[in-house]
């Protein structure tokens, strides 16, 4: 029942009970139910109850209190109003009552593949002198002759990651170690894209490089960032078609999206290089060979779903 009907059935019961109001005689003091079934109104038994109870008390009175009560018909009219209304209420299935919303979740994941574009490369110039001053001034003009020669190439992420200094000993079979020199050590990294890694590997291994320690493959952080918005896209797709499946087989209507959850869109670890192509790098060939690989980027959505 709408607030529209609700009202009109109000002010029906009004205009019955100012009808009964006009019926009530202060010499009859039991034709007040009389009066009510000859109007054809439905009353609860406690607001009947409450009638009879009023009524009693009204006896009670002397006959001038009990002359001007029943004559206040407009007072009398609004109780057993407001009785009605208390004993009516609010009627089932009304606008006011909102049954909690089902609901079903789903839970997607999107990959996205993307080729590696950049190489992360480390290097490490190391030299073995007899004193450390001298080992550390050898490994310094090493250094400085790669780092300018890289620094030509306009590599990406040029940085020194470590310096190192240690003594060197012999370990002869019946003695005691002893001291042969001191080695030095300096250690770079850089970026630069795939194709040309090779070639700038031999290059500055002829400038002084004397270890490659490692090469990992990465993409590019533009790619990796559209990859992760395409695998969340693919994420939420694949969590709705899921709970649409469910509700389709069930008969259901599928309703508004109530909550979503983003589990995860995560960086993708770099691929390190092989320990074959590795090995290859340190031997002495024309051009180092250098291929990437590829990378996922993986998603995962939840979704709360009405029905």
């Amino acid at each position: 029942m709408n607030t529209i009907q609700q009202w009109r059935q109000h002010q029906q019961k009004r205009h019955q009970i100012d009808l009964l109001a006009s019926d009530l005689d202060p010499a009859k003091p039991h034709d007040e139910l009389k009066s009510i079934q000859h109007h054809q109104i439905q009353l609860s038994p406690t607001t009947t109850g409450s009638i009879l109870q009023g009524r009693r008390y009204a006896n009670e009175l002397s006959p001038q209190h009990r002359h001007w009560i029943f004559n206040s018909r407009s007072a009398l009219s609004l109780l057993l109003t407001a009785s009605l209304v208390l004993t009516v209420g609010i009627a089932p299935g009304s606008s006011q009552e909102r049954k909690p919303s089902r609901t079903i979740t789903a839970s997607g994941k999107g990959i996205v593949t993307i080729p590696t574009t950049i190489s992360q490369i480390r290097l490490a110039i190391e030299v073995t002198a007899k004193t450390p001053n001298q080992a550390q001034q050898d490994a310094a003009k090493r250094s400085t002759r790669v780092v300018d020669f890289l620094k030509t190439q306009q590599v990406d992420k040029l940085q020194t990651t470590g310096i190192n200094l240690n003594p060197t000993y012999s370990y002869p079979p019946n003695g005691q170690p002893q001291l042969t020199g001191y080695t030095a050590s300096n250690s770079i990294s850089f970026q630069v894209t795939t194709d040309r890694a090779g070639a700038i590997l031999d290059a500055a291994v002829r400038n002084g490089a004397t270890r490659i320690d490692g090469v990992n493959f990465v993409a590019s952080d533009r790619a990796i960032a559209t990859a992760q918005l395409q695998a969340l896209k693919q994420a939420t797709q694949d969590a709705e078609r899921q709970a649409d499946t469910v509700l389709q087989t069930l008969n259901l209507k599928r309703r508004e999206v109530i909550g979503v959850q983003i589990n995860s869109a995560s960086t993708p670890v770099p691929l390190p290089m092989p320990m074959q192509a590795r090995a290859d790098m340190t031997a002495t060939k024309p051009a180092t060979p250098v291929v990437g690989g590829e990378q996922q980027v993986e998603a995962a959505v939840t979704l709360d779903i009405g029905y």
